[in-house]
């Protein structure tokens, strides 16, 4: 399982030393960029806090802030308030990520990073095959991410792909960012236009509360979600189970 402090790592300098002449805040300013250009940082993932970053380049908060909204400026990150920074080569802002927000037990917005657990070609459960139109049992792609507030686990996503859709999304090679729809429409060309989903209550089974390290039985809440692209065709059937104690689910209408 990849931790925060792995996580952190992919943004030491090793060469952040001030060139004659050159601002630090460029030399922020390209190292981050080095990092999505050459393909370690992909759309969708989340980079850590501008205190995190301060701390691990061991420059100030305010060199990184203005490194920040420089590549902001370029569009090649995008801020959402509240959620953090996130490696951007589509619009953001015109996508399902402004419309879905997880919380804590309060309903604050917080950063949630996401790993992924789990994935391949498998027979998809009853429920996942109708909703993406195949029969009972057909081959489906399986993508399992938990996620986590700093390094605790605080939701697991059970997630179901139609294979005509994303074909080699299964391939462990593929680095699936925290923001998993920018991947699917930057490397697949499918863009996901909207989703309905159902919110509910339930108790943890074995494999949920190994993953958010709850008891067996424990109250979780489970959102279930039917994701469609163009002309209304189902992509994606996903379930996510969230410890009830430390997760709230926040929506906006419009």
């Amino acid at each position: 399982m990849e931790a925060e402090s792995d996580r952190l790592m992919l943004f030491k300098a090793t060469s952040l030393e001030a060139a004659k002449g050159r601002p630090l805040y460029r030399l922020v300013e390209s190292h981050l960029r080095d990092l999505i250009n050459s393909g370690k940082l992909i759309p969708g993932d989340l980079i850590p806090s501008e205190s995190q970053l301060a701390k691990a380049l061991e420059v100030s908060p305010g060199t990184v802030k203005k490194a920040i909204d420089n590549l902001v400026w370029e569009g090649l990150l995008f801020r959402h308030q509240g959620k953090g920074t996130y490696v951007s080569k589509v619009d953001f802002e015109k996508s399902l990520f402004r419309f879905f927000t997880y919380g804590d037990a309060e309903g604050r917005a917080v950063r949630i990073h996401k790993i992924t657990t789990a994935r391949g070609r498998m027979p998809g459960p009853l429920d996942a095959c109708k909703r993406l139109g195949f029969e009972p049992g057909a081959e489906l792609i399986y993508i399992e991410r938990l996620g986590l507030i700093g390094e605790t686990p605080i939701l697991v996503e059970y997630s179901w792909w139609s294979p005509e859709v994303v074909s080699g999304l299964e391939d462990e090679s593929i680095h699936i960012p925290d923001y998993l729809y920018a991947l699917v429409l930057d490397r697949f060309g499918v863009p996901i236009i909207r989703a309905e989903e159902t919110l509910t209550a339930g108790a943890a089974d074995e494999q949920t509360a190994e993953l958010i390290h709850v008891k067996k039985g424990a109250p979780v809440v489970v959102l279930k979600r039917t994701t469609y692209s163009r002309d209304d065709q189902v992509v994606e059937f996903r379930t996510t189970k969230g410890r009830a104690d430390r997760f709230s689910y926040k929506t906006e209408i419009r």
